[in-house]
């Protein structure tokens, strides 16, 4: 339900969470079914680059992936591999979503998967800074999402721990920049979000759908209970 509402609203993509949220893959499945439905592209971020997550998102026909803790060029090559046919290692199943359950012969469903599936690398980790030319110049990887919440708690100890993420999202904009590669982020505010944008984000993460029902039940529940005080206090 709430990608369908996502979808109508006018939103591009949704991220269905594996790795922090209790999915198994009949709930990923219908959850891409119902992005399908709605018009509204499915990135999975996935539990990890293990090759065989990949393959069952894939499969199920989600429009990309979001590989967590890619912190150097041999795993962000792994996870290319992973996803792609062509100069790849992808396990071949055309009798999936992803194939239009058989109806795409092989070629084309090679062809076809491989041009539309979107191959995302999160950068979370002080290592993935360390190796981040390397990670973006890998061929066949089209982004990177910059994990602001992982490198602040991995910088925690340090003296200036906003310094060091503002640091490494700006190293992060550059290498990227350089190799054509788009950047995701999660913005706090909207001033947060230009901000980035200014900075070559392109692709922004607004929030969860926990997160847009807490807002709302919250601005709704502050709402009906100044209106009932007034209404006591008259």
């Amino acid at each position: 339900m709430p990608a369908e509402i996502l979808g109508s609203i006018g939103y591009d993509f949704v991220v269905i969470d594996e790795e922090h949220s209790p999915f198994n893959r009949e709930t990923t499945d219908r959850i891409v079914l119902a992005c399908k439905a709605a018009g509204i592209a499915s990135i999975v971020r996935v539990q990890s680059a293990d090759p065989a997550n990949i393959l069952s998102v894939l499969d199920c026909g989600a429009d990309g992936i979001l590989v967590p803790h890619v912190t150097d060029a041999a795993t962000a090559r792994a996870i290319v591999a992973a996803g792609r046919y062509h100069g790849g290692k992808r396990g071949f199943a055309p009798t999936t979503r992803a194939g239009d359950f058989g109806r795409a012969g092989q070629a084309e469903h090679m062809s076809t998967q491989d041009k539309r599936v979107t191959i995302i690398a999160m950068i979370e980790d002080p290592e993935a800074i360390e190796n981040i030319d390397d990670i973006v110049a890998v061929d066949g990887l089209d982004g990177v999402f910059i994990g602001r919440g992982d490198l602040a708690a991995a910088f925690a100890n340090s003296a200036d721990p906003g310094a060091e993420v503002r640091a490494a999202t700006k190293a992060v904009h550059i290498a990227a920049g350089k190799n054509g590669r788009t950047v995701a982020i999660l913005p706090g505010t909207a001033e947060d979000a230009t901000a980035q944008a200014q900075a070559g984000s392109t692709a922004f993460l607004i929030s969860s759908d926990q997160g847009f029902l807490r807002k709302a039940a919250l601005q709704m529940h502050e709402e009906i209970s100044r209106s009932v005080v007034q209404v006591k206090g008259n």
